[in-house]
């Protein structure tokens, strides 16, 4: 087996800069993120989602984005997990997206809100029946005996509504939004001189900086 420290890859596929970046960040994101499309990246929607307990120790966790609406980054989950129980006792978080194919990441932190229940039960109700079924059944985050529970469980949702081609919203789970106040765009470079841009919104307005690799 390879040590560890001996791992390397060097990237060159692009450049990045101030002056070739929208002044919008949302904007720049939007284009990252089709071309990241056009690329095939596998799961391009994947983040790692940073949390904090209310005695600021972390956890950290991929899901998955499902929108930006009013320049707020969107995602879905139970509310009684433990990212969902942190977040409403310390409701900031972080965001990363890692796109390999393109050599790229990008970094978002900023505050949280929940998603209102209407937009939540929509979207809830546009998921495939299986993972409406799923998230009835499932008591994320809390320990279990067997995987024998999650299957009893989904059974009695089944037949708890049976006929139906799409199940009510359960109340612990819908969405939220993140509000972003930073937003970092890094680009791989060689020999580790990657680029990095930064955007900060203070006062309502967006600054934007390059940052050291």
């Amino acid at each position: 087996m390879s040590k560890l420290s001996d791992i390397r890859k060097e990237y060159s596929k692009a450049s990045l800069d101030i002056s070739n970046v929208s002044p919008d960040p949302i904007h720049q994101f939007d284009k990252w993120f089709d071309e990241a499309l056009r690329a095939e990246v596998l799961e391009p929607n994947a983040m790692s989602l940073a949390t904090a307990s209310k005695d600021n120790i972390p956890s950290c966790r991929i899901v998955l984005l499902k929108g930006i609406e009013e320049n707020k980054f969107q995602f879905y989950t139970n509310f009684q997990s433990k990212k969902g129980k942190e977040l409403e006792n310390n409701p900031v978080c972080a965001l990363t997206f890692f796109w390999p194919e393109l050599e790229r990441q990008v970094r978002i932190e900023g505050t949280v809100t929940r998603i209102d229940e209407k937009r939540a039960e929509t979207y809830f109700q546009s998921r495939p029946l299986g993972s409406q079924i799923s998230a009835w059944s499932s008591p994320q985050s809390s320990a279990i005996d067997s995987r024998r529970i999650l299957e009893e469980r989904v059974g009695q949702i089944e037949k708890r509504f049976e006929g139906s081609s799409m199940l009510p919203k359960p109340h612990q789970w819908g969405g939220y939004q993140v509000d972003p106040l930073m937003i970092e765009f890094w680009q791989g470079r060689t020999n580790r001189l990657h680029d990095r841009v930064e955007f900060t919104k203070i006062d309502g307005r967006w600054h934007v900086q390059r940052l050291a690799p």
